[in-house]
């Protein structure tokens, strides 16, 4: 995957993207400056833009793995989402744009420029309806499918290979306010659209969530909940059960 000559063929191909997305592929050396460059093309006033590429690209430098990780991101979305390659993910897929700018709060976040992290939180949420707290703990190749609605508390871990549909809430239920008063998304864990999860519970390991359940027990490894009042059942053969 060299990103930089694909996303440079797009935009050759198609010249009203540089206007429109807000850069052109030569201002960009490397992965990182232009994650950053994508992001910050989310936003609509020039000076706020300018400002926000610098604020990621610092966040970038400073933690390198965040680059990796992301782009380990892109590859995953890429994969499990067929219509589309990873250039294409990277420049129109919104929930993929929602995790990235996740990761870039999250960087500036553990470099300790808390306030740049808020920020920058704040106007890319604002851009992608997605509202991701910086210190919330995410892993590897995850997958924000459409991202619209997304919301995620500051002690929520997410582990890695996880997928997750629009509308979904990893919440506090304001009873359970201990240490980590947000769920576990345990790996290969599968949320359908608008879940809301509630608490400090555990969503167990390749366990799926059905759309529109709303959980405040944990899960156990491999099984589905469903339903309003979610409920647990066994798999039936045939049945979905997540990616890996």
């Amino acid at each position: 995957m060299n990103l930089l000559e694909d996303i440079a063929r797009l935009f050759h191909a198609e010249p009203a993207l540089s206007a429109l997305l807000g850069f052109e592929p030569d201002e960009v050396q490397n992965d990182a400056e232009l994650l950053a460059a994508v992001l910050a093309g989310l936003v609509q006033d020039a000076h706020a833009r300018h400002r926000v590429r610098d604020l990621v690209g610092e966040g970038f430098a400073e933690d390198r793995e965040a680059v990796s990780v992301a782009l380990e991101d892109l590859a995953a979305t890429a994969a499990r989402d067929l219509s589309t390659d990873p250039a294409r993910v990277l420049l129109f897929a919104a929930g993929y744009q929602g995790l990235l700018s996740y990761r870039a709060s999250r960087a500036l976040f553990l470099s300790g420029r808390d306030t740049a992290a808020a920020a920058v939180k704040a106007i890319l949420g604002r851009q992608l309806s997605v509202d991701i707290a910086p210190e919330a703990d995410i892993g590897r190749r995850v997958w924000l499918d459409h991202g619209l609605g997304v919301v995620i508390g500051r002690t929520a871990i997410i582990e890695d290979d996880v997928s997750i549909w629009h509308g979904v809430t990893l919440g506090s239920n304001f009873v359970s306010m201990g240490d980590r008063r947000h769920p576990l998304i345990c790996k290969g864990a599968v949320l359908g659209g608008h879940a809301i999860i509630l608490g400090g519970i555990d969503i167990g390991e390749n366990a799926v969530v059905a759309a529109g359940a709303i959980v405040t027990r944990s899960v156990p490894a491999g099984k589905t909940v469903y339903g309003p009042k979610a409920t647990i059942r066994d798999r039936k053969p045939g049945s979905f059960s997540g990616f890996l």
